[in-house]
């Protein structure tokens, strides 16, 4: 991001922008009796729309839905069910993201291809279309453009997370105020390589679909890029931004001041919603940074902060705030990247715990009360270059292994 971008917090997360209204409703997805599971975003215009997707191979049929409707550039909707992922669930699966797309069109009055679908839960059951549909027709019948539409919608679109993820922000572009608002899920199965779970902006900013898919990019890379709970990623991985232009700006068509602001914002949004998935990763008791700095190139400060992050032995020692900084050293020297021992120097917490091949002689202690605090930063000079990376994590813990030893059942 940008140094000296300024950005005043506001309320209403998706609904903040001008224009756009939200759902959430139960639908009978989910086992507990009226949990929220279906959620409806609509613009009361076209949209500019830009996504980033998973990478697997086993991309579920929404995916392949929205990926269609972004090559295109333009939606009105956006409609989102958890409980289940209606991945891996052959042309029935594809047929039912279409009905979903259909369904919320012929409520709204809109072309199925004007709607963007994700769904989020169990891999490998068949939706329950018929739920869903019905689901469709009630939200469609209680959207709002208020905060609390925004917080409705938040809640159905969780399945493993304990608390809603949303923000907003208004920023001055081209002499208008902007308003950036996001939602997201996700607390397991985060390792993407793309974007999360789910994650969904509004803005009411005027830009094109090139531009907006160029500032997408962008922001998926400094944040949900950078994030991980478990080493996983997800088969329904997708980030989808909706831009309708209701804030009256000059539309954004090139690089530019009013392009730096936008994409400065949406990546403010990104980042914050991609450290509340982070905090709340399944059985989470702590929230880790991990930062690689004098590398000798990009892609070396990555991989090495992504194979310390990702780390079980590094993730267990942060739980039992053991400070075991060789595991931190046996995963950064073991990932392919340029690794030096002689160069290298480690701070966990602020203290000094490796230094140029040797155990410093900070006292154990000193390190153990480091661990002890909630947020822990761990630093990692290499000492071979000028490049740097950070990455997101949280430790692992005897709760991650209960909460997915029984997921399924």
């Amino acid at each position: 991001m940008p140094r000296g971008w300024k950005f005043r917090r506001t309320n209403g997360g998706v609904t903040a922008a001008k224009g756009f209204s939200a759902a959430g409703v139960p639908c009978g997805i989910k086992v507990r009796k009226n949990a929220p599971d279906l959620g409806l975003i609509l613009s009361d215009r076209t949209c500019s729309v830009a996504g980033v997707f998973t990478t697997s191979s086993a991309a579920a049929a929404p995916v392949r839905w929205c990926r269609e409707v972004v090559r295109r550039g333009a939606a009105r909707a956006l409609v989102v069910n958890s409980g289940n992922a209606n991945a891996c669930t052959g042309e029935r699966g594809e047929r039912d993201a279409a009905a979903m797309a259909i369904a919320t069109a012929g409520e709204l009055g809109l072309d199925p291809a004007e709607v963007c679908v994700c769904s989020t839960g169990i891999i490998g059951r068949p939706l329950p279309v018929e739920k869903v549909v019905a689901g469709i027709i009630d939200a469609a019948e209680t959207l709002l453009p208020d905060e609390a539409a925004a917080h409705a919608f938040a809640r159905a679109i969780m399945t493993t997370d304990t608390a809603e993820k949303t923000i907003a922000v208004r920023a001055v572009i081209g002499g208008k105020v902007v308003a950036v608002g996001g939602s997201a899920k996700g607390a397991g199965m985060i390792c993407p390589d793309m974007a999360t779970l789910l994650s969904f902006v509004t803005t009411d900013a005027a830009v094109s679909p090139a531009m907006l898919r160029r500032a997408v990019r962008f922001a998926a890379d400094a944040s949900f890029n950078r994030i991980t709970v478990d080493g996983d990623t997800s088969t329904n991985d997708s980030l989808l931004v909706l831009a309708n232009g209701a804030a009256g700006n000059r539309r954004i068509e090139r690089a530019g001041a009013a392009f730096d602001q936008l994409a400065a914002a949406l990546e403010f949004v990104c980042i914050h919603l991609a450290k509340m998935i982070v905090r709340d990763g399944e059985g989470a008791t702590k929230f880790v940074e991990v930062r690689v700095r004098t590398a000798a190139t990009q892609k070396d400060a990555a991989t090495v902060a992504r194979a310390v992050a990702n780390s079980p032995l590094v993730k267990c020692a942060i739980n039992g705030c053991d400070p075991n900084w060789g595991r931190i050293i046996s995963a950064a020297a073991s990932c392919g990247a340029r690794f030096h021992p002689a160069r290298a120097v480690l701070h966990i917490g602020g203290k000094l715990a490796f230094k140029k091949g040797l155990a410093a002689r900070t006292p154990i202690a000193d390190l153990e009360a480091a661990m002890k605090h909630k947020d822990i930063e761990i630093d990692l000079a290499l000492g071979l270059g000028k490049a740097d990376a950070t990455v997101w994590t949280c430790d692992l813990s005897r709760g991650y292994v209960a909460i997915n030893a029984d997921y399924h059942t």
